[in-house]
């Protein structure tokens, strides 16, 4: 992974498809954000947040509106550009910086919270990043995880039938043909990830709680009826659980230092 200075296609693509969200457009998915880490830490104003990988800025923005301290590292100067004019529209300015987290100091015990939404699969080499998240977690701190899942039906990376089941040369290949070379530069996912790769390298990095999608999940706050019911029996029987975090959309955990 490295800094580009230039315009990229997929930054200018993704930005284009979320320039017509408002910061309420956001609320939901921040609310969602600190309901599940606040079950295992609080968040207040003294809570020190870290965002890694900021998107369009809004999580830091919303921090700063409710009074809670974030601070966001993106390794696109396009989008963090782009972060500082979205909170400009509200009258904020983000604590947001450029920053490739493969190379970047994030000390040690620096944090309570973390939020990694998105973005590892993006990191090239990203067992070393994630040692470097559990060490700047103060103990009892909380990092909020969420990624590709190799074997969801689709992906949120690119629309292709079965994408995260190809091969990487062949995704990668895929992804250069309709997208052009810089997708390489920055956009392309490294890493389509399991439910059992990310529990063990969470466990080996330190964490000693490790919260998956399912576990995490509200039946009575699921709007489906399907869904509903396939976490109900899935909290029941682990193994039919498993099978269901198989074929997820993404890989979500919360892990508690």
């Amino acid at each position: 992974m490295h800094v580009y200075s230039e315009e990229l296609s997929d930054v200018s693509r993704y930005i284009e498809n979320n320039r017509d969200l408002s910061l309420d457009d956001h609320r939901a998915a921040f609310g969602s954000y600190l309901e599940r880490v606040s079950r295992f830490k609080k968040v207040d104003g003294s809570t020190k947040m870290l965002e890694i990988g900021i998107g369009t800025g809004w999580f830091p923005i919303l921090c700063k509106a409710n009074g809670v301290s974030c601070k966001g590292l993106e390794i696109s100067p396009q989008l963090v550009e782009y972060a500082r004019q979205f909170g400009r529209r509200y009258g904020i300015e983000p604590d947001i910086e450029v920053a490739n987290i493969e190379e970047y100091d994030l000390g040690q015990e620096q944090y309570d919270v973390i939020i990694a939404s998105s973005v590892f699969e993006h990191v090239e080499h990203w067992h070393p990043t994630m040692k470097k998240v559990y060490d700047a977690l103060r103990p009892g701190g909380v990092l909020f995880f969420e990624s590709t899942n190799k074997f969801s039906l689709t992906s949120g990376e690119f629309h292709f039938p079965l994408y995260g089941w190809l091969p990487d040369s062949l995704r990668y290949r895929l992804r250069v043909a309709r997208q052009g070379p810089d997708i390489m530069k920055l956009g392309i996912d490294f890493n389509q990830f399991t439910y059992p790769l990310l529990r063990r390298t969470f466990r080996n990095v330190g964490f000693t709680q490790i919260l998956d999608r399912l576990t995490l999940a509200k039946p009575e706050k699921i709007v489906s009826p399907l869904k509903r019911f396939l976490v109900r029996v899935g909290k029941q029987f682990r193994p039919l659980g498993e099978l269901t975090l198989l074929f997820a959309e993404t890989t979500t955990f919360v892990c508690v230092k």
